[in-house]
Protein backbone atom coordinates (compact mmCIF):
# COMPACT_ATOMS: atom_id res chain seq x y z
CA UNK A 1 0.00 0.00 0.00
CA UNK A 2 1.26 3.15 -0.52
CA UNK A 3 1.72 5.45 2.52
CA UNK A 4 -1.25 8.12 3.35
CA UNK A 5 1.49 10.94 3.49
CA UNK A 6 2.79 10.46 -0.40
CA UNK A 7 -0.83 10.63 -1.26
CA UNK A 8 -1.49 13.79 0.57
CA UNK A 9 2.22 15.17 -0.99
CA UNK A 10 0.64 14.03 -4.50
CA UNK A 11 -2.16 16.13 -4.14
CA UNK A 12 -0.65 19.30 -2.38
CA UNK A 13 1.79 18.99 -5.44
CA UNK A 14 -0.75 18.56 -8.45
CA UNK A 15 -2.69 21.06 -9.95
CA UNK A 16 -5.60 19.81 -10.83
CA UNK A 17 -6.72 22.31 -13.36
CA UNK A 18 -3.74 21.53 -15.31
CA UNK A 19 -4.91 17.92 -14.87
CA UNK A 20 -8.34 17.98 -15.78
CA UNK A 21 -7.15 20.76 -18.56
CA UNK A 22 -5.40 17.98 -20.72
CA UNK A 23 -8.97 16.48 -21.54
CA UNK A 24 -11.41 19.15 -21.06
CA UNK A 25 -11.56 22.46 -22.58
CA UNK A 26 -11.88 24.88 -19.36
CA UNK A 27 -12.47 28.67 -19.81
CA UNK A 28 -12.25 31.12 -16.72
CA UNK A 29 -15.37 31.31 -14.66
CA UNK A 30 -14.98 33.81 -11.76
CA UNK A 31 -12.34 32.42 -9.76
CA UNK A 32 -12.90 28.94 -11.38
CA UNK A 33 -12.59 27.20 -14.40
CA UNK A 34 -15.74 26.00 -16.49
CA UNK A 35 -16.11 23.46 -19.28
CA UNK A 36 -18.01 20.83 -20.67
CA UNK A 37 -18.37 17.82 -18.41
CA UNK A 38 -16.40 14.87 -19.39
CA UNK A 39 -18.54 12.26 -17.75
CA UNK A 40 -22.11 12.89 -19.58
CA UNK A 41 -23.30 14.85 -22.49
CA UNK A 42 -23.41 17.89 -22.13
CA UNK A 43 -24.71 21.38 -24.15
CA UNK A 44 -24.17 24.21 -21.39
CA UNK A 45 -21.23 23.73 -19.72
CA UNK A 46 -21.92 22.86 -15.87
CA UNK A 47 -18.45 21.69 -14.86
CA UNK A 48 -16.49 23.48 -12.28
CA UNK A 49 -12.99 23.10 -11.91
CA UNK A 50 -11.73 24.64 -8.49
CA UNK A 51 -8.02 25.73 -7.55
CA UNK A 52 -8.86 26.98 -4.17
CA UNK A 53 -10.17 23.50 -3.25
CA UNK A 54 -8.38 21.89 -5.52
CA UNK A 55 -11.45 19.49 -6.88
CA UNK A 56 -13.72 19.57 -9.58
CA UNK A 57 -17.82 19.38 -9.67
CA UNK A 58 -20.46 18.53 -12.27
CA UNK A 59 -23.35 20.08 -11.38
CA UNK A 60 -25.35 18.15 -13.80
CA UNK A 61 -24.20 14.33 -12.98
CA UNK A 62 -22.69 15.45 -9.78
CA UNK A 63 -19.36 14.04 -10.48
CA UNK A 64 -16.73 15.19 -7.72
CA UNK A 65 -13.10 14.81 -6.71
CA UNK A 66 -9.92 15.48 -6.86
CA UNK A 67 -6.85 14.87 -9.32
CA UNK A 68 -6.33 11.21 -8.33
CA UNK A 69 -10.30 11.06 -8.60
CA UNK A 70 -10.12 12.33 -12.18
CA UNK A 71 -7.64 10.26 -13.42
CA UNK A 72 -9.66 6.88 -11.85
CA UNK A 73 -13.34 7.94 -13.62
CA UNK A 74 -11.94 9.58 -17.19
CA UNK A 75 -9.24 6.93 -17.84
CA UNK A 76 -11.07 4.18 -16.15
CA UNK A 77 -7.97 3.41 -13.87
CA UNK A 78 -7.56 1.84 -10.56
CA UNK A 79 -6.07 3.76 -7.81
CA UNK A 80 -2.96 2.45 -7.76
CA UNK A 81 -2.53 3.18 -11.82
CA UNK A 82 -3.84 6.61 -11.12
CA UNK A 83 -1.73 7.70 -8.13
CA UNK A 84 1.31 6.49 -10.21
CA UNK A 85 -0.05 8.10 -13.40
CA UNK A 86 -0.38 11.68 -11.28
CA UNK A 87 3.31 11.20 -9.91
CA UNK A 88 5.06 10.99 -13.07
CA UNK A 89 3.21 13.98 -14.14
CA UNK A 90 4.72 16.07 -11.93
CA UNK A 91 7.94 14.15 -11.30
CA UNK A 92 7.23 12.55 -8.06
CA UNK A 93 8.55 8.47 -7.10
CA UNK A 94 5.94 6.21 -5.79
CA UNK A 95 7.79 4.90 -2.69
CA UNK A 96 7.93 1.09 -1.56
CA UNK A 97 5.07 0.08 0.71
CA UNK A 98 5.37 -1.21 4.05
CA UNK A 99 5.39 -4.94 3.14
CA UNK A 100 8.62 -7.11 3.66
CA UNK A 101 11.50 -7.27 0.86
CA UNK A 102 9.45 -10.75 -0.23
CA UNK A 103 6.27 -9.63 -0.44
CA UNK A 104 7.80 -6.47 -2.89
CA UNK A 105 9.69 -8.87 -5.17
CA UNK A 106 6.57 -11.41 -5.43
CA UNK A 107 4.86 -8.66 -6.47
CA UNK A 108 7.37 -7.22 -8.57
CA UNK A 109 7.08 -10.59 -10.69
CA UNK A 110 3.36 -10.94 -10.49
CA UNK A 111 3.21 -7.44 -12.44
CA UNK A 112 6.35 -9.03 -14.79
CA UNK A 113 4.44 -12.14 -15.29
CA UNK A 114 1.10 -10.02 -16.14
CA UNK A 115 2.54 -7.85 -18.63
CA UNK A 116 4.07 -11.00 -20.55
CA UNK A 117 0.67 -12.36 -20.56
CA UNK A 118 -0.68 -9.59 -22.13
CA UNK A 119 1.89 -9.68 -24.51
CA UNK A 120 1.39 -13.34 -25.60
CA UNK A 121 -2.85 -12.41 -26.12
CA UNK A 122 -1.61 -9.71 -28.28
CA UNK A 123 0.42 -12.05 -30.47
CA UNK A 124 -2.22 -14.60 -30.74
CA UNK A 125 -4.66 -11.70 -31.56
CA UNK A 126 -2.34 -10.59 -34.31
CA UNK A 127 -1.98 -13.96 -35.71
CA UNK A 128 -5.56 -14.56 -36.04
CA UNK A 129 -6.18 -10.89 -37.29
CA UNK A 130 -4.15 -12.00 -40.83
CA UNK A 131 -6.15 -15.35 -40.64
CA UNK A 132 -9.24 -13.26 -41.08
CA UNK A 133 -7.50 -11.84 -43.89
CA UNK A 134 -6.95 -14.94 -45.96
CA UNK A 135 -9.65 -17.40 -44.56
CA UNK A 136 -12.71 -16.65 -47.86
CA UNK A 137 -15.16 -18.76 -44.94
CA UNK A 138 -14.54 -16.63 -42.49
CA UNK A 139 -14.92 -13.61 -44.09
CA UNK A 140 -18.29 -15.01 -45.99
CA UNK A 141 -19.49 -15.63 -42.75
CA UNK A 142 -19.16 -11.95 -41.50
CA UNK A 143 -20.63 -10.58 -44.55
CA UNK A 144 -23.73 -12.90 -43.76
CA UNK A 145 -24.12 -11.30 -40.82
CA UNK A 146 -23.66 -7.93 -42.07
CA UNK A 147 -20.17 -6.68 -40.67
CA UNK A 148 -17.32 -4.69 -42.96
CA UNK A 149 -14.07 -4.88 -42.88
CA UNK A 150 -13.26 -1.92 -41.14
CA UNK A 151 -15.34 -2.67 -37.73
CA UNK A 152 -13.89 -5.86 -38.33
CA UNK A 153 -10.67 -4.23 -37.75
CA UNK A 154 -11.52 -1.69 -35.37
CA UNK A 155 -12.17 -4.41 -33.04
CA UNK A 156 -9.44 -6.47 -33.93
CA UNK A 157 -11.24 -9.69 -35.00
CA UNK A 158 -9.42 -12.62 -36.17
CA UNK A 159 -10.36 -16.37 -37.21
CA UNK A 160 -8.88 -19.03 -35.37
CA UNK A 161 -8.22 -22.08 -38.30
CA UNK A 162 -9.28 -25.51 -38.00
CA UNK A 163 -6.98 -27.81 -36.90
CA UNK A 164 -5.50 -28.50 -33.58
CA UNK A 165 -2.18 -26.67 -33.05
CA UNK A 166 -2.72 -23.20 -34.83
CA UNK A 167 -0.45 -21.67 -33.10
CA UNK A 168 2.45 -23.40 -33.38
CA UNK A 169 3.11 -21.42 -36.41
CA UNK A 170 3.00 -18.14 -34.21
CA UNK A 171 5.18 -18.80 -31.60
CA UNK A 172 8.30 -20.07 -31.44
CA UNK A 173 7.92 -22.76 -28.65
CA UNK A 174 4.46 -24.33 -28.77
CA UNK A 175 5.17 -26.03 -25.28
CA UNK A 176 6.07 -22.41 -23.95
CA UNK A 177 3.96 -22.28 -20.15
CA UNK A 178 2.72 -18.78 -20.89
CA UNK A 179 0.50 -20.57 -23.83
CA UNK A 180 -1.44 -22.13 -21.44
CA UNK A 181 -1.32 -20.01 -18.53
CA UNK A 182 -2.85 -17.31 -20.87
CA UNK A 183 -5.28 -20.06 -21.93
CA UNK A 184 -5.02 -20.35 -25.49
CA UNK A 185 -3.72 -23.93 -25.54
CA UNK A 186 -4.69 -26.56 -23.69
CA UNK A 187 -2.62 -29.40 -21.91
CA UNK A 188 -3.39 -32.70 -20.79
CA UNK A 189 -1.64 -35.37 -19.09
CA UNK A 190 1.40 -35.72 -17.44
CA UNK A 191 4.92 -34.25 -18.27
CA UNK A 192 6.97 -36.32 -21.37
CA UNK A 193 5.70 -38.16 -23.90
CA UNK A 194 2.49 -38.42 -23.30
CA UNK A 195 1.07 -35.41 -22.54
CA UNK A 196 -1.14 -33.68 -25.25
CA UNK A 197 -1.07 -30.14 -26.73
CA UNK A 198 -3.82 -28.45 -28.21
CA UNK A 199 -5.14 -25.29 -29.41
CA UNK A 200 -8.25 -23.95 -27.09
CA UNK A 201 -9.43 -22.40 -29.80
CA UNK A 202 -10.27 -23.91 -33.34
CA UNK A 203 -12.33 -23.03 -36.29
CA UNK A 204 -14.02 -19.60 -34.52
CA UNK A 205 -14.32 -16.03 -35.30
CA UNK A 206 -12.31 -14.35 -32.55
CA UNK A 207 -12.87 -11.60 -30.54
CA UNK A 208 -10.35 -9.40 -28.09
CA UNK A 209 -11.24 -9.14 -25.37
CA UNK A 210 -9.39 -5.52 -24.08
CA UNK A 211 -9.35 -3.87 -20.35
CA UNK A 212 -9.79 -0.16 -20.19
CA UNK A 213 -6.55 0.71 -20.86
CA UNK A 214 -6.57 -1.30 -24.31
CA UNK A 215 -4.66 -4.21 -23.00
CA UNK A 216 -5.91 -7.94 -24.27
CA UNK A 217 -6.42 -9.65 -21.84
CA UNK A 218 -8.83 -12.74 -23.17
CA UNK A 219 -10.29 -13.60 -26.34
CA UNK A 220 -14.09 -14.69 -27.13
CA UNK A 221 -14.58 -17.01 -29.63
CA UNK A 222 -18.03 -18.04 -32.29
CA UNK A 223 -18.76 -21.18 -34.30
CA UNK A 224 -19.23 -19.77 -37.97
CA UNK A 225 -21.44 -22.78 -38.64
CA UNK A 226 -23.47 -25.03 -35.80
CA UNK A 227 -21.78 -26.27 -33.15
CA UNK A 228 -21.22 -25.89 -29.07
CA UNK A 229 -20.71 -23.79 -26.83
CA UNK A 230 -21.52 -21.34 -29.35
CA UNK A 231 -19.39 -18.97 -27.53
CA UNK A 232 -16.28 -20.07 -26.33
CA UNK A 233 -14.49 -17.58 -23.80
CA UNK A 234 -10.56 -18.10 -22.29
CA UNK A 235 -10.33 -19.26 -19.10
CA UNK A 236 -9.63 -17.10 -15.89
CA UNK A 237 -6.05 -15.92 -15.48
CA UNK A 238 -3.94 -13.66 -13.46
CA UNK A 239 -4.78 -10.81 -16.42
CA UNK A 240 -8.57 -12.33 -17.03
CA UNK A 241 -11.74 -12.26 -14.32
CA UNK A 242 -15.15 -12.34 -16.15
CA UNK A 243 -16.87 -10.79 -13.42
CA UNK A 244 -15.13 -7.79 -13.52
CA UNK A 245 -14.89 -7.32 -17.53
CA UNK A 246 -17.03 -5.87 -20.31
CA UNK A 247 -16.18 -6.27 -23.87
CA UNK A 248 -16.30 -3.75 -26.12
CA UNK A 249 -15.57 -1.04 -23.24
CA UNK A 250 -12.29 -0.05 -24.67
CA UNK A 251 -13.79 0.50 -28.13
CA UNK A 252 -16.51 1.86 -26.14
CA UNK A 253 -14.94 4.37 -24.05
CA UNK A 254 -15.93 7.87 -25.83
CA UNK A 255 -18.66 7.02 -27.05
CA UNK A 256 -20.36 6.35 -23.38
CA UNK A 257 -19.96 10.27 -22.85
CA UNK A 258 -20.52 11.36 -26.57
CA UNK A 259 -24.12 9.42 -26.43
CA UNK A 260 -24.81 9.58 -22.79
CA UNK A 261 -25.62 6.42 -21.87
CA UNK A 262 -24.14 2.78 -21.78
CA UNK A 263 -26.17 -0.25 -23.65
CA UNK A 264 -25.51 -3.15 -22.29
CA UNK A 265 -26.25 -5.96 -24.47
CA UNK A 266 -25.45 -9.94 -24.12
CA UNK A 267 -23.34 -11.13 -27.22
CA UNK A 268 -20.12 -10.11 -28.83
CA UNK A 269 -21.90 -9.80 -32.10
CA UNK A 270 -24.20 -7.54 -30.74
CA UNK A 271 -21.74 -5.26 -29.45
CA UNK A 272 -20.27 -5.14 -33.27
CA UNK A 273 -22.98 -5.37 -35.19
CA UNK A 274 -24.58 -2.01 -33.67
CA UNK A 275 -21.51 -0.11 -33.59
CA UNK A 276 -21.50 -0.26 -37.45
CA UNK A 277 -25.13 0.21 -37.21
CA UNK A 278 -24.44 3.99 -35.22
CA UNK A 279 -24.47 2.53 -31.44
CA UNK A 280 -20.93 2.58 -30.55
CA UNK A 281 -22.07 2.57 -27.01
CA UNK A 282 -22.80 -1.00 -26.81
CA UNK A 283 -20.95 -3.35 -24.33
CA UNK A 284 -21.76 -6.85 -22.95
CA UNK A 285 -20.91 -9.08 -20.22
CA UNK A 286 -18.73 -12.13 -20.64
CA UNK A 287 -20.96 -14.92 -20.53
CA UNK A 288 -21.72 -14.16 -16.73
CA UNK A 289 -24.60 -12.27 -15.09
CA UNK A 290 -24.06 -8.50 -14.39
CA UNK A 291 -22.90 -7.75 -11.78
CA UNK A 292 -21.72 -4.99 -9.02
CA UNK A 293 -18.55 -4.47 -10.68
CA UNK A 294 -19.95 -4.29 -14.23
CA UNK A 295 -21.80 -1.66 -13.32
CA UNK A 296 -19.58 0.41 -11.21
CA UNK A 297 -17.47 0.52 -14.15
CA UNK A 298 -19.81 1.56 -15.81
CA UNK A 299 -20.60 4.91 -13.84
CA UNK A 300 -17.03 5.62 -14.22
CA UNK A 301 -17.99 6.79 -17.77
CA UNK A 302 -21.89 7.54 -17.53
CA UNK A 303 -24.33 8.09 -15.11
CA UNK A 304 -27.12 6.40 -17.65
CA UNK A 305 -27.27 2.62 -17.87
CA UNK A 306 -29.65 1.08 -20.33
CA UNK A 307 -29.97 -3.19 -20.30
CA UNK A 308 -30.87 -5.15 -23.07
CA UNK A 309 -32.36 -8.72 -22.20
CA UNK A 310 -34.63 -10.56 -24.71
CA UNK A 311 -38.09 -10.80 -23.68
CA UNK A 312 -38.36 -14.62 -22.91
CA UNK A 313 -38.22 -16.11 -19.24
CA UNK A 314 -34.07 -16.25 -19.48
CA UNK A 315 -33.76 -12.27 -20.22
CA UNK A 316 -35.96 -11.89 -17.85
CA UNK A 317 -34.40 -13.73 -15.10
CA UNK A 318 -30.87 -11.88 -16.28
CA UNK A 319 -32.66 -8.47 -15.78
CA UNK A 320 -32.85 -9.52 -12.32
CA UNK A 321 -29.69 -9.96 -11.42
CA UNK A 322 -28.93 -6.70 -13.09
CA UNK A 323 -31.33 -5.07 -11.24
CA UNK A 324 -30.14 -6.48 -8.06
CA UNK A 325 -26.21 -5.19 -9.15
CA UNK A 326 -27.30 -1.45 -9.92
CA UNK A 327 -29.67 -1.09 -7.28
CA UNK A 328 -26.92 -0.03 -4.91
CA UNK A 329 -25.56 2.68 -7.45
CA UNK A 330 -29.09 4.04 -8.16
CA UNK A 331 -28.70 7.39 -7.16
CA UNK A 332 -31.42 10.36 -7.63
CA UNK A 333 -28.95 11.54 -10.53
CA UNK A 334 -28.63 8.40 -12.27
CA UNK A 335 -30.48 6.31 -15.00
CA UNK A 336 -30.66 2.72 -15.17
CA UNK A 337 -33.64 1.24 -17.42
CA UNK A 338 -33.89 -2.03 -18.83
CA UNK A 339 -35.36 -3.04 -22.24
CA UNK A 340 -36.92 -6.11 -23.37
CA UNK A 341 -36.75 -7.15 -27.60
CA UNK A 342 -39.53 -9.24 -28.71
CA UNK A 343 -38.36 -13.02 -27.89
CA UNK A 344 -37.86 -13.26 -32.03
CA UNK A 345 -34.83 -10.38 -32.10
CA UNK A 346 -31.78 -9.61 -30.63
CA UNK A 347 -30.74 -5.97 -31.11
CA UNK A 348 -28.69 -6.64 -34.32
CA UNK A 349 -31.52 -8.05 -35.76
CA UNK A 350 -34.47 -5.36 -34.52
CA UNK A 351 -31.98 -2.50 -35.68
CA UNK A 352 -31.60 -4.19 -39.18
CA UNK A 353 -35.34 -4.87 -39.38
CA UNK A 354 -37.14 -1.53 -37.88
CA UNK A 355 -34.24 0.97 -38.31
CA UNK A 356 -31.90 3.04 -35.84
CA UNK A 357 -35.10 5.38 -34.94
CA UNK A 358 -37.07 2.59 -33.82
CA UNK A 359 -34.46 1.20 -31.64
CA UNK A 360 -33.95 4.38 -30.08
CA UNK A 361 -37.28 4.77 -29.30
CA UNK A 362 -37.48 1.96 -27.51
CA UNK A 363 -34.35 3.11 -25.89
CA UNK A 364 -36.32 6.08 -24.68
CA UNK A 365 -39.71 3.93 -23.49
CA UNK A 366 -37.39 1.00 -21.82
CA UNK A 367 -38.30 0.12 -18.15
CA UNK A 368 -36.93 2.64 -15.63
CA UNK A 369 -35.23 0.42 -12.59
CA UNK A 370 -37.89 2.13 -10.24
CA UNK A 371 -40.91 -0.09 -12.13
CA UNK A 372 -38.63 -3.01 -13.02
CA UNK A 373 -38.18 -2.92 -9.06
CA UNK A 374 -42.21 -2.72 -8.65
CA UNK A 375 -42.44 -5.67 -11.85
CA UNK A 376 -39.99 -7.99 -9.85
CA UNK A 377 -41.62 -7.86 -6.44
CA UNK A 378 -45.51 -8.45 -7.84
CA UNK A 379 -44.32 -10.74 -10.14
CA UNK A 380 -46.29 -14.96 -9.41
CA UNK A 381 -48.24 -12.49 -6.85
CA UNK A 382 -52.58 -11.67 -6.93
CA UNK A 383 -52.01 -8.60 -5.22
CA UNK A 384 -55.79 -8.72 -5.07
CA UNK A 385 -55.48 -10.90 -1.85
CA UNK A 386 -54.26 -9.78 1.37
CA UNK A 387 -51.68 -12.77 1.12
CA UNK A 388 -50.79 -11.54 -2.55
CA UNK A 389 -50.00 -8.36 -1.32
CA UNK A 390 -47.98 -9.12 1.90
CA UNK A 391 -45.59 -11.23 -0.54
CA UNK A 392 -45.28 -8.34 -2.95
CA UNK A 393 -44.24 -6.48 0.35
CA UNK A 394 -41.55 -9.26 1.42
CA UNK A 395 -40.02 -9.30 -2.39
CA UNK A 396 -39.94 -5.70 -2.18
CA UNK A 397 -38.24 -5.12 1.07
CA UNK A 398 -34.88 -6.07 0.41
CA UNK A 399 -34.59 -5.05 -2.66
CA UNK A 400 -35.82 -1.09 -1.30
CA UNK A 401 -33.06 -1.27 1.34
CA UNK A 402 -30.62 -1.84 -1.07
CA UNK A 403 -30.98 1.62 -2.58
CA UNK A 404 -29.42 4.87 -1.76
CA UNK A 405 -31.15 7.19 0.35
CA UNK A 406 -32.88 9.81 -1.96
CA UNK A 407 -35.55 11.00 -3.68
CA UNK A 408 -36.05 8.07 -5.55
CA UNK A 409 -36.09 5.80 -2.26
CA UNK A 410 -38.57 7.65 -0.85
CA UNK A 411 -40.97 7.95 -3.98
CA UNK A 412 -40.45 4.42 -4.23
CA UNK A 413 -41.81 3.86 -0.60
CA UNK A 414 -45.33 5.53 -1.24
CA UNK A 415 -45.79 3.36 -4.45
CA UNK A 416 -45.19 0.51 -2.69
CA UNK A 417 -47.72 1.82 0.33
CA UNK A 418 -49.99 1.73 -2.41
CA UNK A 419 -50.07 -1.40 -3.75
CA UNK A 420 -49.74 -2.92 -0.51
CA UNK A 421 -52.40 -1.03 0.72
CA UNK A 422 -50.63 -0.21 4.10
CA UNK A 423 -50.63 3.11 5.60
CA UNK A 424 -47.61 4.77 4.76
CA UNK A 425 -46.60 4.82 8.97
CA UNK A 426 -47.24 1.22 9.31
CA UNK A 427 -45.33 0.16 6.61
CA UNK A 428 -42.56 2.38 7.78
CA UNK A 429 -43.32 0.82 10.75
CA UNK A 430 -42.96 -2.56 9.79
CA UNK A 431 -39.70 -1.70 8.05
CA UNK A 432 -38.17 0.11 10.63
CA UNK A 433 -37.69 3.44 8.47
CA UNK A 434 -38.79 6.88 9.66
CA UNK A 435 -42.01 8.05 7.79
CA UNK A 436 -42.45 10.86 5.84
CA UNK A 437 -45.33 13.69 6.95
CA UNK A 438 -48.91 12.92 5.52
CA UNK A 439 -50.47 15.38 2.88
CA UNK A 440 -53.43 16.16 4.22
CA UNK A 441 -56.77 15.80 1.80
CA UNK A 442 -58.00 18.26 -0.33
CA UNK A 443 -59.87 20.66 2.03
CA UNK A 444 -58.09 19.61 4.93
CA UNK A 445 -56.14 22.68 6.74
CA UNK A 446 -52.97 22.04 6.18
CA UNK A 447 -50.68 22.13 9.62
CA UNK A 448 -48.53 25.22 10.22
CA UNK A 449 -45.15 25.26 8.77
CA UNK A 450 -42.12 23.46 10.69
CA UNK A 451 -39.72 26.62 11.80
CA UNK A 452 -37.01 26.22 8.75
CA UNK A 453 -33.71 24.70 10.39
CA UNK A 454 -31.19 27.18 10.80
CA UNK A 455 -28.67 27.97 7.44
CA UNK A 456 -25.59 26.98 7.71
CA UNK A 457 -22.91 29.07 8.49
CA UNK A 458 -24.97 31.54 10.68
CA UNK A 459 -22.50 30.53 13.41
CA UNK A 460 -18.99 32.57 13.66
CA UNK A 461 -17.27 28.94 14.76
CA UNK A 462 -18.91 27.54 11.16
CA UNK A 463 -17.49 30.54 9.29
CA UNK A 464 -14.21 30.30 10.95
CA UNK A 465 -13.99 26.13 10.46
CA UNK A 466 -15.12 26.74 6.78
CA UNK A 467 -12.17 29.72 6.04
CA UNK A 468 -9.77 27.33 7.82
CA UNK A 469 -10.45 24.65 6.13
CA UNK A 470 -10.01 26.21 2.66
CA UNK A 471 -7.14 28.41 3.52
CA UNK A 472 -5.30 26.55 6.35
CA UNK A 473 -1.80 28.58 6.50
CA UNK A 474 -4.29 31.21 7.44
CA UNK A 475 -4.06 29.61 10.96
CA UNK A 476 -0.44 31.37 11.35
CA UNK A 477 -2.22 34.93 10.88
CA UNK A 478 -3.89 34.51 14.41
CA UNK A 479 -2.67 35.20 17.94
CA UNK A 480 -2.52 32.57 21.14
CA UNK A 481 -5.27 33.86 22.39
CA UNK A 482 -7.45 33.56 18.98
CA UNK A 483 -6.17 29.89 18.86
CA UNK A 484 -7.24 29.45 22.36
CA UNK A 485 -10.96 30.92 21.26
CA UNK A 486 -11.17 28.49 18.70
CA UNK A 487 -9.91 25.28 20.19
CA UNK A 488 -11.72 26.07 23.41
CA UNK A 489 -15.50 26.18 21.36
CA UNK A 490 -17.54 23.37 22.94
CA UNK A 491 -18.93 20.26 20.88
CA UNK A 492 -17.13 19.50 17.57
CA UNK A 493 -16.08 22.79 16.69
CA UNK A 494 -13.20 22.60 19.38
CA UNK A 495 -11.89 19.28 18.25
CA UNK A 496 -11.70 20.16 14.48
CA UNK A 497 -9.47 23.15 15.64
CA UNK A 498 -7.55 21.54 17.92
CA UNK A 499 -6.86 18.56 15.05
CA UNK A 500 -5.73 21.14 12.76
CA UNK A 501 -3.86 22.59 15.11
CA UNK A 502 -2.11 19.08 15.60
CA UNK A 503 -1.91 18.23 11.64
CA UNK A 504 -0.58 22.14 11.03
CA UNK A 505 2.14 22.05 13.33
CA UNK A 506 2.97 18.23 12.46
CA UNK A 507 2.17 18.53 8.29
CA UNK A 508 2.34 22.25 7.60
CA UNK A 509 -0.56 23.87 5.56
CA UNK A 510 -2.06 21.56 3.10
CA UNK A 511 -5.10 22.11 0.54
CA UNK A 512 -8.47 21.16 1.05
CA UNK A 513 -8.11 18.24 -1.33
CA UNK A 514 -5.67 16.62 0.85
CA UNK A 515 -6.94 17.80 4.38
CA UNK A 516 -10.25 16.11 2.95
CA UNK A 517 -10.06 12.24 3.22
CA UNK A 518 -8.05 12.09 6.82
CA UNK A 519 -11.11 14.75 7.59
CA UNK A 520 -13.52 12.20 6.93
CA UNK A 521 -12.22 9.29 9.04
CA UNK A 522 -13.18 11.61 11.99
CA UNK A 523 -16.44 11.13 13.91
CA UNK A 524 -17.53 14.97 12.79
CA UNK A 525 -15.50 14.69 9.74
CA UNK A 526 -18.66 14.51 7.32
CA UNK A 527 -20.07 17.66 9.30
CA UNK A 528 -17.13 19.90 8.85
CA UNK A 529 -16.74 18.94 5.45
CA UNK A 530 -20.61 19.61 4.60
CA UNK A 531 -19.07 23.53 5.46
CA UNK A 532 -17.58 23.48 2.58
CA UNK A 533 -18.97 21.24 0.04
CA UNK A 534 -22.23 23.07 0.54
CA UNK A 535 -21.05 26.39 -0.23
CA UNK A 536 -21.45 29.01 -3.15
CA UNK A 537 -17.81 27.86 -5.40
CA UNK A 538 -18.01 31.52 -6.90
CA UNK A 539 -17.19 32.81 -4.01
CA UNK A 540 -13.23 33.49 -2.96
CA UNK A 541 -12.85 33.73 1.04
CA UNK A 542 -10.43 36.12 2.27
CA UNK A 543 -8.51 36.81 5.12
CA UNK A 544 -10.14 39.96 6.09
CA UNK A 545 -13.49 37.45 6.16
CA UNK A 546 -11.61 35.31 8.45
CA UNK A 547 -10.91 38.44 10.82
CA UNK A 548 -14.28 39.73 10.69
CA UNK A 549 -15.19 35.95 11.81
CA UNK A 550 -13.06 36.17 14.84
CA UNK A 551 -13.99 39.50 15.86
CA UNK A 552 -18.00 38.25 15.87
CA UNK A 553 -16.93 35.56 18.16
CA UNK A 554 -14.95 37.04 20.48
CA UNK A 555 -18.08 39.83 20.54
CA UNK A 556 -20.29 36.88 21.11
CA UNK A 557 -17.95 34.96 23.96
CA UNK A 558 -18.64 38.28 25.62
CA UNK A 559 -22.11 38.88 25.76
CA UNK A 560 -22.57 35.29 26.91
CA UNK A 561 -20.42 36.14 29.74
CA UNK A 562 -22.65 38.84 30.80
CA UNK A 563 -25.81 37.67 30.58
CA UNK A 564 -24.41 34.69 32.52
CA UNK A 565 -23.12 37.34 35.05
CA UNK A 566 -26.72 39.58 35.01
CA UNK A 567 -28.04 35.58 35.70
CA UNK A 568 -26.17 35.44 38.75
CA UNK A 569 -26.97 38.92 40.26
Amino acid sequence: MIPQHFIQDLLARADVAEVVGRHVQLKKAGINLKGLCPFHGEKSPSFIVSPTRQTYHCFGCGAHGNAIGFLMEHGGMGFMDAVRDLAQQVGMTVPEDDSTPEEREHAKAAKARQATLNEVLAQAGEHWRKQLKVNDRAIAYLKRRGLSGEIAARFGMGYAPEGWRGLASAFARYDDPLLAEAGLVIVQGEDGAEQKRYDRFRDRIMFPIRSVQGEVIGFGGRVLDTGEPKYLNSPETPVFVKGRELYGLFEARHALRERGYALVVEGYMDVVALAQLGFPNAVATLGTACGEEHVKKLLRFTDRIVFSFDGDAAGRRAAGRALEAALAHASDTRSIKFLFLPPEHDPDSYVREHGTQAFEACVEQAVPLSRQLIEAAREGTDITTAEGRARLLATAKPLWQALPDGALKRSLLGELTALGQLPLADLADLWGVRAARPVPAPGVPRPPPRRPARTVMRRPEDNAARLLLLHCQWWGELGTAEHELLCERPDWHGELFRWLDRRLHDQGPQPWSVLREPLLAEPWGAQAAALIETLDVEVEPLLDDLRATMTQLASADLTAAAYRALGRV
